[in-house]
């Protein structure tokens, strides 16, 4: 029951949800010695960062052949270890943790015919509501609004939007038009279904218009407002906190659960946005999600990957107290829709539960190798 073979798979793959654009991630297949597999994924997006990625995870490897899928934290701590020098956790190393660290949980719960969600202690709910993950992407906000509606009607309990993105929609840039989109989506919407404003990296806010704009999004019922002043800004969120009541979210772009607990600690952040693929594994969002729970914060999957994140994404949230809802990407492209032979989806609005051993999935390996990254 030892593994043999760690394998990186880097691969590029088109987001529908992301305007069409490609996106790479760093795939993982860890073998044992009976020819179980199992699956992880680091979420690396640039195909740079997925081959630096794929080298860390082959300099790993030794670390991890040899040993039993059942120690995962003696591993997890090793390979932390091992990268003194080039993260402890950190950047790529992080990639790549998370990466094996998902495949040994698939891979162990394979090997003891048991799900991932159970080996994490079972769930903590009996139904886990899903929102709409998507970006805006078109010229006209009356379009976007009536697509938003059409995938809240589906039972979905609401949609975060994130802006600056790929495309025509041009949000975030305009105080105006932004505050014009958010009237138009919430009367398509319909009572009852949240709105979440998510900053992209192309928009720049200071501190006077995030608060100004955090006050106009708050009177209009706008559930909470993610990362207007980027990923690190404890003075400027803290000022943010001071002049609005809005509910702040960002940490998805903390490495570990010593950088969650960091923002945490600041007593600025509402929602913490964790993603297995990047917080080093099933692990660490666990690890994180503990802290957010001590201090009565609410952890977040970042799901906006291939099915393999959303599957450890669907078993973390299920399993976590202080994870209250699941993103979903409405329309779901190859990475999601093919990759696996069970995607996670919603029932009029509520997650499906994980069914089979592990992750509950199995992998579409011709479609991994078309994908490859040369």
């Amino acid at each position: 029951m030892l593994v043999t073979s760690v394998e990186a798979l880097p691969v590029s793959y088109q987001e529908p949800t992301d305007h069409n654009r490609f996106r790479s991630v760093c795939l993982v297949k860890i073998t044992d010695a009976e020819g179980r597999v199992g699956w992880g994924e680091a979420c690396t997006y640039f195909p740079e960062a997925s081959r630096a990625a794929a080298q860390i995870i082959e300099g790993f490897a030794p670390l991890v052949i040899g040993q039993s899928p059942r120690d995962i934290e003696a591993i997890w701590q090793a390979l932390k270890a091992h990268s003194w020098w080039y993260g402890t956790g950190t950047g790529i190393a992080s990639f790549a943790i998370s990466g094996i660290d998902i495949a040994l949980w698939d891979l162990k719960g394979k090997q003891l015919g048991t799900s991932v969600l159970d080996l994490l202690g079972g769930p903590v709910r009996e139904a886990l509501p899903a929102i709409a993950s998507l970006h805006g992407t078109k010229a006209s906000i009356a379009e976007m609004a009536e697509e938003i509606a059409g995938h809240t009607a589906t039972g979905l309990h609401g949609a975060k939007v994130g802006f600056g993105k790929a495309g025509d929609a041009h949000l975030g840039f305009d105080e105006a038009r932004d505050l014009d989109f958010v009237d138009q989506v919430m009367a398509a919407m319909g009572p009852g279904k949240d709105l979440m404003i998510d900053l992209g990296v192309k928009n720049h806010w200071d501190i006077a218009t995030a608060i100004r704009r955090a006050r106009a999004f708050e009177a209009r019922g706008v559930a909470w407002l993610e990362e207007p002043l980027g990923h690190d800004d404890p003075e400027g969120y803290a000022a943010l906190r001071a002049g609005s009541g809005i509910r702040i979210a960002y940490g998805e772009r903390e490495w570990n659960a010593r950088g969650v607990e960091r923002i945490v600690a600041t007593g600025t952040v509402d929602v913490v946005g964790l993603d297995p693929g990047r917080v080093e594994g099933i692990t660490g969002f666990r690890k994180a999600a503990e802290i957010c729970a001590l201090h009565r914060r609410q952890a977040n999957a970042h799901n906006f990957s291939t099915a393999i994140v959303g599957a450890a994404s669907q078993a973390l949230s299920f399993a976590c107290s202080a994870c209250h809802v699941l993103e979903l990407q409405p329309v779901y492209g190859p990475a999601q829709r093919d990759l696996v032979d069970r995607p996670v989806w919603h029932e009029n609005g509520f997650v499906n539960r994980p069914e089979g051993p592990g992750l509950g999935i199995e992998i579409n390996e011709d479609l991994v190798a078309s994908a490859r990254l040369a």
